[in-house]
This record gives C-alpha cells, sequence and structure tokens, in this order.
C-alpha cells in the first residue's frame, strides 16, 4: 500500500505519466477518443459547476459507462486536469517577435486570461489544484515571459512582474467570475443583483455607513452597468501595474 501510495505521489500530473495511455490499448470503446471526453467534460462544468461533475455523469453526458471513460484516463482528476488545458487553449496568444509594443500585449494577454476566468468559474480552483503544465498552459506561460521580458526589466525582476499581473488578473477574474454565477443562480441578471445587493446592504447600519462613504468614489469611477464598472476598474488596475513595471525598468 506504502509503495502504490508513493507512485501516486510521483505521479503528480497527467502530463507527466510515464505508463500507457488507456486508450492506446486495443479493445477500447468505439466512439470515444481523449478529445471528445475532454469537451464534454469542459462543457459539463460549465454547464453545472466543478461541485457537481462526476465521473457518472460525464459517462451519461456522452452515453456510455463510466468503466469506458476509465479507459481514456485513470481518474477524474487526470480528466480536469485535461479540461484544465483544454481551457487554456482558447487564449488567443500574440506574437512577442511581431514588433509590437509589449504593454499593448500584456494588457491583451491580461484581458484574455481575465475573459477565460469568468467564462469558465471552475477554473479558477483547478489552476491552483494542479501542477498546470499541459501544453496550453506552458504556451500561455511561455508568451507571458516573453512579453514581460521585453519591458527591459533585470533579471531579477521579470517572474514578480509576471506575478504582479497574474496574481492580480487571476483574483479579479475569479471574483467576476463567481459574482456572476450567483446572479445567474438567483435567476436576475448581474445588474439587478448587484442593485438588490447594495439596496440590502443600506438597509444595515454598520455597512450602510460603509456604502455611504463609498458613493462619491463609485459615481467617480462611472458605468451604468456592471460590466462597464468592473472593465473599468481593471483597465485602472492592468494601467497602473504596466506604469509599475516601465518604473522599475527605469530604474533597472
Amino acid at each position: 500500500m506504502a509503495k502504490a501510495a508513493a507512485g501516486r505521489a510521483a505521479r503528480a500530473s497527467v502530463w507527466l505519466a510515464e505508463k500507457e495511455r488507456r486508450g492506446g490499448r486495443g479493445g477500447q470503446p468505439s466512439g470515444l477518443d481523449r478529445e471528445r471526453i475532454t469537451g464534454a467534460t469542459v462543457r459539463l462544468l460549465d454547464a453545472e459547476g466543478l461541485a457537481q461533475f462526476s465521473m457518472r455523469r460525464l459517462a451519461a453526458e456522452l452515453n456510455v459507462t463510466a468503466m469506458s471513460v476509465y479507459w481514456y484516463v485513470d481518474t477524474k482528476d487526470d480528466l480536469l486536469e485535461l479540461a484544465l488545458d483544454a481551457a487554456f487553449g482558447e487564449l488567443r496568444l500574440p506574437d512577442p517577435d511581431a514588433g509590437a509594443d509589449w504593454r499593448d500585449q500584456l494588457r491583451a494577454l491580461a484581458t484574455g486570461y481575465r475573459a477565460l476566468l469568468v467564462h469558465h468559474p471552475w477554473l479558477s480552483p483547478l489552476a491552483g489544484t494542479y501542477l498546470n503544465i499541459g501544453p496550453n498552459s506552458l504556451a500561455f506561460s511561455r508568451v507571458v515571459q516573453r512579453v514581460v521580458r521585453g519591458a527591459g526589466l533585470p533579471a531579477h525582476g521579470v517572474t514578480g512582474a509576471i506575478s504582479a499581473v497574474l496574481q492580480f488578473v487571476y483574483g479579479y477574474g475569479t471574483v467576476e467570475g463567481h459574482f456572476f454565477a450567483r446572479a445567474a443562480r438567483a435567476g436576475t441578471s448581474p445588474d439587478e443583483y448587484f442593485r438588490q445587493s447594495m439596496d440590502s446592504v443600506s438597509e444595515v447600519p454598520e455597512s450602510a455607513e460603509v456604502v455611504l462613504e463609498s458613493r462619491a468614489l463609485m459615481a467617480a469611477r462611472g458605468g451604468d452597468t456592471v460590466a462597464e464598472m468592473m472593465d473599468r476598474d481593471f483597465a485602472f488596475a492592468l494601467d497602473l501595474l504596466v506604469a509599475g513595471i516601465e518604473a522599475m525598468a527605469e530604474r533597472g
């Protein structure tokens, strides 16, 4: 048993698996492959969420038995890791060698990553669970690294700049995605959900004071809808980070 546990610990990612894939053996169920299974997994996660996902539910969606799915993946974790990388494959990556300004490319990467987190609310917990070393994830990381290097930072500052931008986007996109998911579960639009929430908070003396103090700042930010408000905050915060990278590069 200890040997088996050690083997599982060493095999920390589906991308590091050394043994032959079950889907590569003869006799596997017809009509299935890893790409189709992974695509169905992404659709189910989008529709029903991470908490509701199971191999049995996936098998029903594919109209096969659960054992049929196990011909192609060893565990549910393997499948979730495949879905995670498939989602990263949706990103449009700029060409760092195209001669474009690194600031524009970094903003495009950050905006795309944010949209991905919002569109797939299940992505953020998975990104924090797995090694995230699939080919699409690595391609994204490689492009981000090359773009940030173009800012002229000293080598020891590149990873810190990347962390500042990507961790900001990760947090912003995660909260935004959860907000839209809550509104959907409540059966209302994001704007109506926000209005109802603000009305409720304003009725409680302790929180009403905070809302009142923030009202002028919220008005100055502008935006008639939740999406517009979030877009403006995101763009300004990202500009602050880009300006910080520029300043640190000038300091050398």
